[in-house]
């Protein structure tokens, strides 16, 4: 078996020598290579549209949790500043009652720092003796009264200084969080752009043909599903205000984080339309859908709100007629949309 390893080997090299050594043999250069080899596929506008959608919707989800995040962030700044005027009061009254307890030692000490029954028996009047036991009796409460409060005052005092530093910790982690989702909705949106951006002036508009194709596509399903059927509900009063608040704001722009009165996000804009109707609803779309009564789509009506998407990443207000009124995203205006032209999850009532 080695030998005819070896043998072979042989063989190889002295072909191989046998060519080189020829010096007549013509040889066809390699092929370069294809451009299109070297470069990756280009994605057609629709797998673009699909990927720039994709990561705003990634950003609406980022300024979700951002916003979640502002809010509870100026909760805990609120509760730090009661804290500490708490605080401060309470050190001020530690101080009063101090003084007062002060006070009755140096009478104490004026007197002899004789207990108030050996000066009363020292007294030899009877009347004097009745009247002083009453005054003593009077001043022994007020002592223990006294020494009562300063304590409670004391554990009050330090009851706030925990508090205060508790909520002065979940402050600073709801800071990291919202610089976290900051961090996130300026890449998505920059990422989105980017794209945006590599596309000419015909692709960008096609583009937008594609997403107005889409939102059609969708909503033309839901009505067809016969959604639409039984809606019919007239709005409450407070719906109506909701309503002509948050169509007042068509035209616009979109900004992420903003609650107006030049710009909004999504839940920015019904947050403070149904503010404006006197009912004070969550700031982000995630907790309007978690905290506010869910209601069937058969029983919706004009200023119900309709949460989007798996992640209640996104809300609009349903105006009737198949309608939504709502912020999009980045790049776009408040803008009146096919109730059924993205994902439903469900659809939430304010004023329930």
């Amino acid at each position: 078996m080695y030998r005819r390893h070896c043998a072979a080997a042989a063989i190889t090299l002295v072909c191989a020598m046998a060519v080189l050594a020829s010096p007549a043999q013509a040889f066809a250069a390699p092929a370069p290579p294809s451009p299109a080899a070297d470069r990756p596929e280009k994605k057609s506008l629709e797998e673009v549209r699909q990927e720039i959608d994709g990561l705003y919707r990634a950003a609406g989800s980022a300024t979700d949790a951002y916003n979640l995040a502002e809010e509870k962030a100026k909760k805990q700044s609120g509760e730090i500043v009661k804290l500490a005027q708490a605080i401060v009061e309470g050190q001020a009254k530690i101080s009063e009652l101090k003084s007062r307890a002060g006070a009755q030692a140096r009478e104490e000490y004026r007197n002899a720092g004789l207990p108030p029954g050996a000066r009363l028996m020292l007294s030899g009047d009877p009347q004097l003796f009745l009247d002083g036991i009453s005054r003593a009796r009077q001043g022994q409460k007020a002592t223990k009264g006294l020494l009562g409060e300063l304590n409670r005052t004391q554990e009050d005092l330090k009851t706030y200084t925990q508090d205060a530093s508790t909520n002065w910790t979940k402050l600073e982690a709801n800071r990291v969080k919202q610089a976290k989702a900051k961090k996130k909705i300026n890449e998505q949106i920059a990422a989105a752009k980017k794209l945006e951006s590599q596309l000419e002036k015909k692709e960008r508009a096609r583009l937008l043909q594609l997403e107005q194709e889409a939102e059609y596509k969708s909503q033309s399903a839901w009505l067809g599903s016969g959604a639409l059927k039984e809606i019919n509900r007239e709005a409450s009063a407070s719906g109506k205000k909701a309503v002509a608040f948050a169509t007042d704001r068509i035209g616009l722009p979109y900004e992420w984080g903003a609650v107006g009165p030049k710009s909004y996000d999504c839940s920015g804009l019904t947050s403070r339309a149904w503010a404006s109707a006197g009912r004070p609803i969550p700031r982000t779309s995630q907790e309007q859908w978690r905290q506010l009564p869910h209601i069937a789509i058969k029983d919706m009506r004009p200023g119900d709100l309709i949460i989007y998407h798996s992640d209640a990443s996104h809300v609009g207000m349903y105006i009737g007629d198949g309608a939504i009124v709502h912020a999009p995203r980045p790049g776009r205006n408040v803008t009146l949309a096919g109730a059924g032209s993205m994902e439903i999850l469900g659809v939430v009532r304010p004023d329930k």
